[in-house]
């Protein structure tokens, strides 16, 4: 009898483990989907004939209905099982990754990637509810948070790597179609590892939904017209301010629903609100140093696509083992706050380094040390950020604590991109003679992006140490 229980204990326990490879593959998918598609954005350009202005519709297309949608993600998952709506973000993504790796227009790849980022709205929020629901341990729920952390930062790493690779040796097309067979992967594992979980009553709000995703929509597409535009003429101020409406209609829908997509009582929980404002500010200082990095490495370097990935394996490598071999154990022996500002400290003091690279710079004085010291900062933040968002819910509210943090993220990183690029832009432009743009001036608008990226991290530094509460 007894043998026979320890023998159920431990593949209850492989089981659980196992389940989490397939959560942490399908946290990497949805990230590295938002970084893969950058180093083939001029392939793609040349076949669908994108203008200069158009092309940066191909990221934001993703993640504005992926930050847009989590919310949605989050409810549908309490309502209708974490399994179900994480396989069905599958079908869609997989679906969705067909169509724009065979995309023959700009508008079908627009599409595509909607539904992408539809897809992995879904997929996000459940996939976090599951991992919570199947680690009720404390120590094994921060050391399964490592892997989840991990992940998520090898995929947006790796996606930079795995794009220029795909892209120079096969086709742009294969940076979409590599999707489809991780996707049927996932989805024939998930259906014997992966259990429902407990379900709740209630209406879907998709009103609420369109309405969240329509704002995020107006206040990225208005900053990043704001450099053609200008910040004071009628079409900036007329954008944000239907942006602002709907933000107030959706609030109103909220605080008079008897179903709400957002329940305003939730922002109650203990933590929650600065929590999602930190992970926010967070994510629009990662994303642009991310971004940047990139670029100071291709157009100032004059490194390939390939070789610019492989300059950013040592940031991705050292993430990967600080989250899932350092990360839980800080978090045991100083808490969930003190880690979560120490990450953010040494975020933006990298940073604060980046902003001094240099036209003649080399990859071992403005790019290594630097990188490595962001992948510690990011290491330390990131899943503190994320326990202290979903700490303080309710049992029954975890899928939309977990779509709320996945949408300020996610949010956050796509409208600190568009006010980092517009500064940098911005820059650069004002220091081009005839509009020749040198060499010189576009590293000082890559000098600018840090700088401003880095403010951000000092505003999320400081949330941090007043709004977060250390929970248990």
């Amino acid at each position: 009898m007894s043998n026979s229980m320890s023998l159920n204990a431990g593949t209850l326990f492989e089981k659980r483990w196992a389940a989490l490879a397939v959560l942490c593959t399908a946290q990497f998918m949805v990230i590295m989907d938002t970084s893969i598609i950058g180093v083939a954005l001029p392939a793609i350009q040349s076949a669908l004939n994108y203008t200069p202005s158009a092309l940066q519709w191909i990221f934001n297309a993703y993640v504005i209905v992926l930050g847009g949608m989590l919310l949605l993600g989050g409810k549908l998952s309490d309502l209708y099982g974490s399994k179900n709506i994480f396989l069905w973000g599958f079908s869609i993504l997989t679906l969705a990754s067909l169509l724009t790796g065979l995309a023959w227009s700009e508008t079908s790849m627009n599409v595509g990637r909607a539904l992408q980022g539809l897809g992995s709205a879904l997929i996000a929020p459940a996939a976090l509810n599951l991992l919570m629901s199947i680690f009720t341990d404390p120590k094994e729920l921060g050391k399964a948070f490592g892997f989840w952390g991990a992940s998520a930062a090898a995929g947006g790493s790796a996606g930079v790597f795995l794009g220029g690779v795909l892209t120079e040796y096969m086709s742009w097309r294969w940076v979409f179609f590599i999707n489809i067979p991780m996707g049927i992967i996932v989805m024939l594992f998930s259906a014997s590892l992966l259990m429902n979980g407990s379900k709740v009553r209630g209406k879907i709000d998709y009103l609420s939904a369109i309405l969240v995703t329509a704002a995020t929509m107006l206040i990225v597409y208005t900053l990043v017209m704001v450099e053609q535009n200008g910040w004071s003429s009628l079409t900036t101020i007329s954008l944000f301010a239907i942006a602002l409406v709907l933000l107030i209609v959706f609030i109103a829908i909220q605080k008079n629903s008897k179903s709400p997509l957002l329940p305003l009582s939730i922002f109650k929980a203990p933590n929650l609100s600065a929590a999602n404002l930190v992970m926010a500010l967070m994510a629009g200082a990662w994303i642009p140093m991310w971004f940047y990095l990139n670029l100071y490495l291709q157009q100032t370097l004059g490194y390939s696509a390939f070789w610019s990935g492989v300059a950013l394996l040592p940031m991705t490598i050292a993430i990967m083992i600080l989250m899932v071999g350092v990360s839980g154990k800080m978090i045991e022996r100083f808490g969930v706050k003190n880690n979560l500002v120490a990450g953010l400290i040494v975020l933006t003091a990298s940073l604060v380094w980046f902003s001094t690279v240099s036209v003649d710079g080399n990859f071992l004085v403005d790019v290594l040390g630097a990188s490595l010291l962001g992948a510690i900062g990011m290491s330390l933040a990131y899943i503190p950020g994320t326990m202290a968002a979903m700490s303080g819910a309710k049992p029954e509210e975890t899928g939309l604590a977990s779509g709320l943090v996945n949408t300020t993220y996610q949010v956050g990183s796509a409208i600190g991109l568009a006010i980092v690029v517009a500064i940098a832009i911005a820059i650069t432009n004002g220091l081009s003679i005839d509009g020749t743009v040198s060499k010189e001036a576009l590293t000082e608008g890559f000098q600018g992006a840090f700088r401003t990226a880095a403010i951000i991290g000092v505003l999320g530094t400081l949330v941090a140490v007043v709004g977060i509460k250390s929970p248990k």
